[in-house]
């Protein structure tokens, strides 16, 4: 069992980045193969709109995607975590889930007429685990969140949840305090027990 960790903040080691290492430390003492990639060391471009990846099954734009989709496409389960930016996700997240939808689309289907109605083959990312959380100051949470889920569900992914919303409070005047939020603590601990949960039950 694979899971991957996306800590989609453009700071280094802030508090996105602790609790989706968190939520990873517990899945890797069940004996979940684990891995965390940083945004914040990555070069991430917007989608361009470009429609290549229709005919060519891959993103026209050559930087760190490539290689971070690859690694999603492998794993079974993906924890994407972001800080709150204006209600939203951070922008370089939002530029890796853009292309990865649109990429993990058309490499099993094709553009149809306008004519022709879509019959979906499924996504690269199909039945795979998708575990989101952000985290803000104060608020914010439940658009940022919703842009995770909504992403999730249109490509085909199962969504996990805990116990309660997938969020933390951290980050007043700028600190990087994620690990004093016990409640979150305990929110992400529940969430990292379902995701085990379902892994198990999608491996029989």
């Amino acid at each position: 069992m694979k899971a991957i960790g996306i800590s989609g903040s453009p700071r280094a080691k802030g508090n996105t980045e602790y609790l989706v290492d968190f939520v990873l430390s517990k899945l890797s003492a069940k004996g979940v193969d684990t891995e965390l990639i940083t945004l914040s060391d990555k070069s991430i471009a917007p989608c361009k709109a470009c429609y290549h990846c229709v005919k060519e099954k891959g993103c026209s734009t050559k930087d760190d995607f490539q290689a971070i989709f690859a690694k999603m496409c492998s794993a079974d389960a993906l924890v994407i975590g972001s800080p709150v930016h204006h209600a939203g996700i951070a922008g370089k997240l939002k530029g890796l889930l853009d292309r990865t939808g649109f990429v993990s689309r058309w490499i099993g289907s094709e553009m149809k007429r306008a004519d022709e109605n879509y019959q979906w083959k499924g996504t690269a990312l199909s039945r795979k685990i998708l575990a989101p959380i952000t985290v803000a100051r104060r608020t914010g949470h439940t658009f940022a969140l919703a842009q995770l889920l909504l992403w999730g569900t249109v490509n085909d992914l199962i969504i996990v949840s805990a116990d309660y919303w997938p969020m933390a409070l951290a980050g007043t005047a700028g600190a990087v305090d994620a690990e004093s939020d016990r409640e979150g603590l305990t929110i992400m601990e529940h969430l990292a027990d379902n995701i085990y949960f379902l892994l198990e039950k999608l491996q029989k």
